[in-house]
């Protein structure tokens, strides 16, 4: 075998591995997090002071590796509708043996456990924990109608909770923040569902769509959308947002186009759009926090 075929091979494997891993998504809640940390966790804390503390670094790095293995366990148990509703993705994943997929999920949850313990016995705990979690919701509760959807939401926030306890921030406002970031990742989950329809029914998901169909589905899509609205309304007259109150004057506009466009779909393409465009949301969201203190 030539060198190169070796490295096409090698780079193939690291490729799949940055897939099942979603790199993509750990590097953006290492951003998320570091954002959060310094311009609205930390509260007083300079960038500087939050930057240069080691039990920061630990944390999210902590978050990263748990969060990537638990893609990986995602991966492992969802192999077969992955197959049906991402063919190209998939195959591209398979490049990784399952073996040394269960290798590297063993390694980045003892990788995860000693980074917390160099922070302290509670953050060994809460990781802990959460690496049961994971687990759970991808071994049992991932096929679940409601159920399914908000543990997987309440997976997907935890890692902030981590920062929020080390800083031990408790205020009304960051809750706030967190209820109004759980509503929209409870509704691209739902909005995922759809998207992922012709796989999670031939499997017997019994993810909303699927037990309840898609009209149910658009409703409690619609609900969760006039509860995030509300949220906007009490955080905007409740707290000094500074520039950021802006990212939530927007929040109407996108949601009264997003529910036009969530009852006017009908296909996979329109659902990936209306997924894609939440994400949009959050990546805005993320970056307005930096307007907060301005």
């Amino acid at each position: 075998m030539s060198f190169f075929s070796l490295n096409k091979r090698l780079l193939f494997k690291i490729l799949s591995l940055f897939s099942v891993v979603r790199g993509y998504n750990i590097l953006f809640i290492i951003i998320a997090q570091f954002i959060s940390s310094i311009y609205i966790l930390s509260e007083n804390n300079s960038i500087i002071e939050v930057v240069s503390d080691l039990n920061i670094w630990l944390i999210i790095f902590s978050s990263a590796f748990s969060i990537s293995a638990g893609y990986i366990i995602n991966n492992v148990f969802d192999s077969e509708k992955d197959l049906i509703n991402r063919p190209l993705k998939t195959t591209l994943e398979k490049e990784i043996s399952g073996r040394t997929k269960l290798v590297v999920y063993v390694f980045l949850n003892i990788v995860t456990l000693i980074l917390a313990f160099l922070v302290s016995l509670k953050a060994l705990f809460f990781f802990s924990i959460y690496i049961i979690g994971i687990i759970i919701y991808s071994i049992k509760l991932s096929k679940y109608p409601f159920v399914g959807n908000v543990f997987s939401v309440v997976l997907a926030i935890t890692p902030f909770f981590a920062i929020i306890l080390y800083y031990k921030n408790y205020s009304n406002e960051i809750f706030s923040h967190a209820l109004f970031l759980f509503l929209i990742v409870l509704i691209r989950e739902v909005i995922k569902d759809l998207q992922n329809f012709i796989g999670d029914f031939t499997l017997n998901y019994l993810t909303i769509p699927v037990k309840y169909g898609e009209k149910v589905s658009k409703v409690y899509i619609s609900f969760c959308s006039a509860i995030v609205l509300i949220v906007c309304y009490l955080i905007l007259v409740s707290y000094e947002l500074s520039y950021m109150k802006y990212f939530y004057y927007f929040n109407y506009f996108f949601f009264v186009f997003f529910n036009y466009l969530v009852w006017n779909s009908n296909s996979k393409v329109n659902y990936q759009y209306l997924h894609n465009s939440l994400k949009l949301l959050i990546v805005l969201g993320l970056f307005s926090i930096i307007l907060h203190g301005i």
